[in-house]
């Protein structure tokens, strides 16, 4: 997945996402060689799964 798209799920700013990246609580990404990020659909719904809210 491109961070566009990434973004776009999340319905977040590049700068928030750039922020939280720089916290350690984005999800797992790839840098390209070029310096683009790219997100394997696994690793991101991965990370969802894992902020999920418990059931009461």
């Amino acid at each position: 997945m491109k961070l566009a798209e990434v973004l776009d799920e999340l319905d977040m700013s590049r700068a928030a996402f750039y922020r939280m990246r720089a916290r350690g609580k984005a999800p797992k990404c790839i840098k390209l060689p070029n310096g683009h990020l790219r997100f394997r659909r696994s690793d991101f719904d991965a990370w969802l799964d894992s902020h999920e809210e418990p059931t009461h």
